[in-house]
């Protein structure tokens, strides 16, 4: 009987991963211009910051304004750049849109090469080993090394990039955008990054999710075979989970994280598990 039950659960889900992977169409050439736009403005403020005003540029203006807005918020926006929340949040989607979430894999590898490669080679301090305690104001933990590029923004950029590709409105795309560029700032407004560090990270986020996007359309073994889907399903849901019992410092953020992490997975067992072992008893009850 089990064998019966996981061998239904495999060919539906098979069967929805084929309808999903159509049911978006993207426009390639109008999804490459604004992401590429994207990229380009964020690579010349970047730049413009760095070589005109200093790397450490910006930083006290704009973590003093956000003084001005409650703690709480920057702490629930930065929340939104944790890699565990963007995993988390595709289980939503997952199985409905499985080219999205597919190309969201790609394009989270392609950006964690881009972070993890940076930050060892530029080797630069965030703000809480350079400034004094009292020269600005820190909201959670205070990392000292590995500042460049910001990780949380390269996060953020991935994900809101990935669906700036596959959507063709325009107001939802410069929605996401915006919300990218609001986790991004968020990493200045608590105090642990610099805002070459979100710009840099912001420009690589777009391009990885652009490259991400791209190389998944090639390449969709991953879309089909529910073995691959599956098995990142489970880190997603490893994700998910790790959302409930560890908040990185930022407490106001906690409940919010752990409503994130609860209500993926419990759409998760539901849309992979529930729903389909309530198809599968009832076509076994009919068979009778």
């Amino acid at each position: 009987m089990a064998d019966g039950l996981i061998a239904f659960l495999t060919q539906d889900l098979r069967q929805s991963l084929a309808v999903g992977e159509f049911r978006l169409s993207p426009d390639r050439p109008s999804a490459g211009i604004w992401l590429g736009r994207w990229a380009i403005v964020c690579l010349t403020v970047g730049a413009t910051l760095l070589l005109f005003c200093g790397y450490h540029a910006g930083f006290a203006r704009l973590n003093g304004l956000a003084g001005h807005a409650p703690g709480w918020t920057w702490e629930c926006l930065t929340t939104l750049g944790d890699e565990r929340v963007a995993f988390a949040v595709t289980l939503l989607f997952a199985r409905r849109y499985p080219q999205v979430f597919w190309a969201l894999v790609i394009a989270a590898l392609l950006g964690t090469l881009y972070t993890h490669s940076l930050k060892p080679l530029v080797g630069a301090l965030r703000p809480p080993a350079v400034l004094a305690a009292d020269a600005f104001r820190l909201l959670g933990p205070a990392p000292h090394r590995s500042s460049f590029p910001s990780g949380h923004s390269v996060t953020v950029a991935v994900f809101c990039g990935a669906w700036v590709y596959f959507l063709r409105s325009a107001w939802a795309r410069a929605a996401l955008i915006l919300i990218a560029v609001a986790v991004g700032l968020s990493r200045t407004a608590v105090g642990v990054h610099w805002p070459v560090d979100v710009a840099a990270g912001l420009t690589g986020g777009v391009l990885a999710a652009w490259l991400g996007a791209t190389l998944a359309g090639k390449y969709t073994r991953g879309v089909r075979d529910p073995r691959i889907h599956l098995f990142f399903v489970l880190v997603t849901a490893g994700y998910a989970a790790s959302l409930l019992v560890w908040d990185r410092g930022y407490h106001a953020a906690a409940e919010m994280q752990r409503v994130i992490g609860l209500g993926a997975l419990a759409y998760g067992i539901g849309a992979y598990v529930l729903i389909p072992g309530l198809r599968w008893r009832r076509l076994t009850k009919g068979a009778r």
